[in-house]
C-alpha cells in the first residue's frame, strides 16, 4: 500500500512541476513596476487610502432614538 501512495505522491509532484515549468517568468523589477502602475491607476477607487463616507458606511454607529 505505501508503494502505491508514494507513487501517487510522486505523480502529483511531477504534475505540479510540469505546470510550473509552463509558466512564464517575469523579473521582480518588472512585476514591481506593473504593480505600482496598477495601484496608481486605481487609487481613486481604493477605499483604504481615501476612506468611506459616513453616509455609505454600513458599520457606522446607529443613532439612538429615545422618547422621554
Amino acid at each position: 500500500m505505501s508503494g502505491f501512495s508514494s507513487l501517487a505522491a510522486v505523480k502529483k509532484v511531477v504534475q505540479q512541476l510540469l505546470l510550473e515549468a509552463g509558466l512564464s517568468c517575469v523579473k521582480v523589477s518588472q512585476a514591481a513596476a506593473d504593480l505600482k502602475q496598477f495601484c496608481l491607476q486605481n487609487a481613486q477607487r481604493d477605499l483604504l487610502p481615501t476612506g468611506v463616507s459616513s453616509s455609505m458606511n454600513p458599520f457606522r454607529p446607529q443613532k439612538v432614538c429615545s422618547f422621554l
